[in-house]
């Protein structure tokens, strides 16, 4: 699922179900201790195959726990991220003077539930989710939109520490070439200023790729460069 959609240098691994041989490092117990065993057995397989991934880097295996907001600690010099949802497992690496930042994130492909759209999307986004129905109904365009939007705060967050609301980022979906491209509003470039980031290094936009196939909707970010349009206000 995710091959096409990052650089060569991005190293990755995923499942599309729990392998027998996936296990958690004795230190990171911690983290299932009271989670139900279908969570556990998700834990345990995003932190297999974040260890393959490492393994393409030369890193070595060791604990992968977890730091504030629930993001993971990666080793020094390395960004990374993880994702699972019923069926799908994945977690991508980098280096980190390749690449500032990573996020993805997979959902099953369906339709979101009512109501979920009106608190994700601003109604420019809306507006132009119904052209894209209109051009290829076989994709559930608000399904990737939520998508693309978790993959932009996976890749926001470990570069400001700040949080990043649904509303504070608009999108723009590409069919063509199956892209997205997002911009950071005001309010969002705000808690990063709150958090203490300096201005040169708050990412304004980033650019990634998505796609759907085998029932699953999986998108993608590495995000190389800080950028700084004009800010705008959301529409």
């Amino acid at each position: 699922m995710i091959e096409d959609l990052l650089p060569t240098h991005v190293r990755w691994a995923e499942a599309f179900g729990d392998p027998a041989d996936a296990t958690l490092l004795p230190e990171e117990e911690v983290l299932v201790a009271h989670v139900v065993p279908e969570r556990r057995r998700e834990c345990t397989t995003v932190r297999h195959l974040a260890r393959q991934a490492l393994a393409g880097l030369g890193r070595s295996p060791l604990p992968l726990l977890r730091g504030e907001q629930g993001a993971p600690l990666w080793p020094d010099g390395v960004v990374g991220s993880m994702t699972h949802c019923r069926g799908y497992r994945a977690a991508v690496v980098a280096e980190r003077d390749r690449v500032a930042s990573v996020g993805i994130d997979a959902e099953p492909h369906g339709p979101l539930p009512e109501g979920v759209l009106d608190v994700v999307s601003l109604p420019g986004e809306r507006d132009q989710l119904a052209a894209l129905r209109r051009q290829d109904p076989s994709v559930n365009w608000d399904c990737l939109l939520f998508s693309a939007k978790e993959a932009v705060y996976k890749t926001w967050y470990p570069l400001t520490g700040a949080w990043l609301d649904f509303s504070d980022a608009r999108l723009t979906l590409r069919r063509e070439d199956r892209s997205f491209h997002a911009q950071v509003f005001a309010t969002g470039l705000a808690e990063a200023r709150t958090a203490g980031v300096a201005e040169a290094r708050i990412p304004r936009e980033f650019s990634g790729r998505w796609a759907v196939r085998k029932g699953l909707v999986v998108t993608a970010i590495a995000a190389t460069a800080v950028s700084a349009p004009a800010e705008r206000s959301p529409a």
